[in-house]
């Protein structure tokens, strides 16, 4: 495989929302040193030793020196990141779906922390906790004010430690507290089912070590319920990204042998790199081809992939891809536009930089960076509109994010605006009863989105949206 990237530590190419996700090559560590310009180093060990003798309390030298480098390294762009003990294990963590927790699915609401879903078999299954409820406290910690993040840090743990929830179940108006042990807990990242007779559907929500086999097996169970499938819905909503490999794994399943399905191009000779819809760009060390046992027919059913403005990095390289080989229709709304590649190295047995080191790009040649992948057919999230989709961030919300370098950005003045009004929207329909919210769960019959992707494939009128328009990059602030 020549023209693997050949990096030390790994290449990564998640998205930096929320918890996850992201690794994939480790090999030979580089050897030469960048030479040092004097003047500047010189100039940081002056501000260094002023701190350590005039700063009105003592400060730790290693924490000084470890807040430079992630200051230094954070300055970059929005993915770049150091390590240091806690978060690199944390990091490893979300591209295994595996880590030590209490196993429940969670959001916000109101500043508290509510259960979106406890994960079947998990300690919080076991111990009786349901969606929507409410967690005010993590042991003696008020959940109020606390991140997302942070209450999901204070939630892992160690295997076999014991955490105690303070539940709020708003239908029986009680609070209650529950004591967990937590344990390993692994994630599952593809779903899948027959919707209708002749139909099937997948949803990936993250790119993970497991993902390609889960597939595979959820592909075999649809066509032995369904052996003369007329059509499947990829659904790529809301997934975040994840492995290299798994992404180009994916896109393989569906395109003819050692068609491109990405490129990526960097500084470094090793960042030049195509990878093919071919075993040697995805299968893992020791083991076959897991893409062997998928069914022939799964190379022609027709192919429909949902994305929305969630769908980012591995899913825009698998949407892509499939788009510029005229393999599938992609539907939706325009993607995230996270068109670049990270590279994660260690620094030593527990620390580690994750360093943005190419961009990436379709078949075609085109970068998606700041961008993102346009639907061939722009679809509502629901029949109502787009309710909520302003309220997403994307790569160009982000600050510091990197341009496509393919051509000047362009400002979206509307967007702050849109922004407005679905937060005005949002707060309308938390009052409501979940079953009268505008959104429904993905893959049931209240699917808009799905709704229209099997009137797609039925050759019946699709309700296209009358708002959404292609978003352009937006342009940098110097």
């Amino acid at each position: 495989m020549g023209q693997k990237l050949k990096i030390a530590g790994w290449v990564s190419i998640g998205v930096v929302a929320g918890a996850l996700t992201t690794v994939s090559l480790q090999t030979v560590a580089r050897g030469a040193m960048t030479p040092l310009p004097l003047e500047e180093i010189q100039q940081l060990s002056a501000v260094f030793g002023l701190v350590k003798t005039d700063y009105v309390e003592p400060v730790d030298d290693k924490k000084l020196i470890t807040d430079a480098i992630s200051g230094m390294v954070a300055s970059l762009d929005p993915h770049s990141q150091y390590f240091d003990k806690k978060s690199f294990k944390e990091f490893r963590e979300g591209t295994t779906g595996r880590f030590v927790g209490v196993g429940i699915e969670i959001t916000q609401e109101d500043g508290l922390v509510k259960i979106v879903s406890p994960i079947e078999g998990s300690p919080a299954f076991r111990a009786g906790l349901k969606t929507n409820d409410l967690i005010t406290k993590i042991d003696d910690t008020a959940v109020k004010g606390l991140s997302l993040n942070d209450a999901v840090k204070k939630m892992r743990g160690e295997p076999n430690t014991k955490v105690t929830l303070t539940i709020l179940r708003k239908e029986e108006s009680r609070t209650f507290p529950v004591t967990i042990t937590r344990e390993e807990i692994k994630t599952q990242s593809v779903k899948g089912k027959v919707i209708e007779p002749g139909y099937g559907w997948v949803r990936l929500s993250q790119f993970q070590e497991r993902t390609v086999d889960d597939f595979v097996r959820k592909i075999e169970e649809i066509y032995k319920q369904e052996p003369r499938l007329k059509g499947l819905v990829l659904d790529l909503r809301n997934d975040p990204g994840g492995l290299l490999d798994a992404a180009v794994a994916i896109s393989a399943a569906f395109l003819p042998e050692n068609v491109t399905v990405v490129s990526t191009n960097g500084q470094l000779a090793e960042s030049k790199a195509t990878y093919k819809a071919a075993p040697e760009f995805y299968q893992r060390r020791g083991s076959g081809d897991p893409l062997k046992r998928l069914p022939a027919a799964l190379k022609t059913v027709p192919l429909i992939v949902l994305v929305n403005e969630g769908s980012a990095s591995a899913s825009e390289i698998v949407a892509g891809a499939l788009q510029d080989h005229k393999r599938a229709t992609i539907m939706g709304s325009q993607t995230f536009g996270k068109g670049s590649v990270q590279t994660v190295r260690p620094l030593g047995p527990d620390t580690g930089l994750k360093l943005t080191t190419a961009r990436y790009y379709t078949p075609s040649g085109k970068s998606i960076q700041a961008k993102g992948i346009v639907p061939d057919v722009m679809i509502d999230e629901s029949e109502e509109g787009n309710v909520f989709a302003a309220l997403r961030m994307r790569e160009a919300d982000l600050d510091k994010h990197l341009g496509s370098g393919q051509g000047e950005e362009q400002k979206d003045e509307a967007r702050e605006k849109a922004r407005e009004e679905a937060r005005k929207r949002m707060e309308e329909e938390a009052k409501k009863p979940v079953a009268e919210r505008k959104i429904p769960e993905f893959g049931t019959d209240k699917d808009f989105q799905l709704t229209q992707a099997l009137n797609q494939f039925k050759g019946r009128p699709v309700l296209v949206s009358k708002t959404l328009t292609e978003r352009k990059e937006e342009k940098k602030e110097n």
